[in-house]
């Protein structure tokens, strides 16, 4: 049985850091696995922290009175992270899941003080004995977005919001442009750095920017659906993020990436349960069920949605690497030799743009 409940008491000095303060699931007699979400935005209905608020439900429903499980919202990248990760440490939580990239460092040192409590970093590469690292292929879906945008857009210019130019972030636009390059290879695609993951008037200003430079296919690598809504105003078309947004633009959202976190968060606690758990560091994608595609836009033609499920066959069954050989920077110089694929960690460091992309990364 679960109960909701605000954890105040138990994590009271959560109040002076500003931070939302949501729990679920209260203690049993059998003295349930206590574990701790923190995310980096509102996990409201759309979105990064939505995803991971889902995966937290699905592991919930999975172990029942097995789990207790309290989530922390909103809570900044910095001194801020380590206070709460820290506050719940050191309140009986055994498992720690930290969702953001910018939580790395907080991570690292509040595990140095709790060895006999499991962290889980999301999208980060610094293990510990008690620190495991987990992260998606999300440019698989990113590779598949761009396939429908090469196929829809008129002007041959598409557009990503982006948020901060770390890896995984160029990572998503270098397979937005592959994806739609491999069907129009007209197509370009210029970027807007809000250095932020979550701040939806910034987003709207920076989607509105793109659209004035003649582009009219969205991209995005922030988590509010303002994206969506401002191409659903202005009759144009766009992606949702991490999650399903096509309630917020029904018109103009092609499909949506979304990441699915609960069978991760379920073996993890499971083996934090049996004894098992290891310092790990995962990349899941399709073929193990952490990424999915949004149902097609009735308004995609046969041709684009053909040579999308083509290419999402492709991923699944392994035939199709976005990063595969030949691969270009934008000077021309190949990176990755025809019949070859992106070494993992190159893959995982990248910092160049690849042809296609427009401008340079900020430092």
């Amino acid at each position: 049985m679960s109960y909701g409940s605000s954890l105040l008491k138990t994590l009271g000095t959560a109040l002076a850091l500003g931070v939302g303060l949501m729990g679920a699931g209260q203690a049993v007699a059998d003295d349930p696995i206590k574990v701790g979400f923190v995310y980096v935005g509102p996990v409201g209905d759309a979105g990064w922290s939505y995803a991971h608020d889902l995966g937290r439900k699905a592991l919930e429903e999975a172990l029942g009175d097995r789990v207790e499980t309290t989530y922390i919202e909103s809570v900044q990248e910095g001194a801020d992270a380590e206070r709460v990760i820290r506050r719940l440490a050191s309140s009986g939580h055994k498992v720690i899941f930290a969702t953001s990239f910018g939580y790395m460092n907080s991570v690292q040192r509040v595990a140095s003080s709790f060895p006999d409590v499991y962290f889980s970093h999301a999208t980060g590469y610094r293990t510990a004995e008690n620190v495991g690292v987990y992260n998606s292929r999300m440019y698989e879906g990113t590779y598949l977005q761009g396939v429908l945008a090469g196929h829809m857009t008129e002007s041959n210019r598409l557009g990503v919001v982006a948020s901060y130019p770390i890896p995984e972030v160029i990572r998503n636009i270098n397979a937005f442009a592959l994806g739609a390059r491999s069907v129009n290879p007209d197509a370009t695609v210029r970027v807007i750095w809000v250095n932020t993951w979550y701040d939806p008037a910034r987003e709207r200003q920076a989607a509105e920017a793109l659209i004035a430079q003649g582009v009219d296919v969205l991209g995005q690598n922030t988590d509010s659906p303002a994206i969506v809504q401002v191409a659903q105003q202005r009759g144009l078309y766009a992606f949702g993020w991490d999650s399903d947004m096509s309630k917020y633009g029904p018109d103009s959202q092609l499909t949506a990436t979304m990441l699915m976190w609960g069978g991760y968060y379920i073996d993890t606690v499971k083996a934090a349960l049996d004894g098992t758990w290891e310092t790990h560091n995962i990349v899941w994608g399709m073929q193990e069920g952490m990424v999915e595609m949004a149902p097609l836009n009735s308004a995609v033609p046969e041709a684009a949605a053909a040579d999308f499920h083509a290419a999402q066959a492709g991923i699944m069954d392994g035939s199709l690497n976005p990063f595969a050989g030949p691969l270009r920077d934008q000077s021309g110089t190949v990176r990755v030799a025809e019949g070859e694929d992106m070494p993992v960690d190159d893959l995982m460091t990248m910092d160049w743009y690849v042809e296609g992309v427009m401008g340079s990364i900020p430092n």
